[in-house]
């Protein structure tokens, strides 16, 4: 029975992040890396279809990021999120087709929404993508 206890004790300390960790992370944490890929995703494909000058949605980005002061691992998270938004459609799309332009738009609509629940429920001055 010790036998079983320590491994699932051991089991659980390397799987589980410290309970500190947990906690530095804002509630809106999951919606804010959503928002990150999705910025990252309209950095690639508003230049693309002519609907954003080359630097805005980064630009949104380093706003977020300087608004948020994000602890080093979870800007890490956020940027990586940024750059898997952008590094998905570059991957796909070396023209503007009408599919990246739908795209645009639901990822605008979308990070709209994000930013009006977050700013909403929890405060803050973001504003949405435009």
């Amino acid at each position: 029975m010790r036998r079983i206890l320590a491994a699932l004790s051991l089991a659980a300390a390397v799987v589980l992040p410290p309970p500190a960790a947990l906690a530095a992370d804002p509630p809106y944490d999951a919606a804010l890396v959503r928002l990150s890929e999705i910025l990252g995703a309209l950095h690639y494909l508003g230049p693309l279809c002519g609907v954003a000058k080359p630097g805005e949605w980064r630009d949104q980005m380093e706003a977020l990021l300087a608004a948020e002061t994000p602890s080093p691992e979870r800007q890490a998270r956020l940027t990586e999120a940024f750059n898997g938004g952008y590094q998905g459609f570059a991957a796909l799309y070396r023209r503007c087709t009408p599919s990246a332009e739908l795209a645009i738009e639901r990822y605008r609509a979308e990070g709209s929404k994000l930013t009006r629940e977050v700013t909403t429920r929890y405060g803050g001055d973001a504003s949405p993508p435009r």
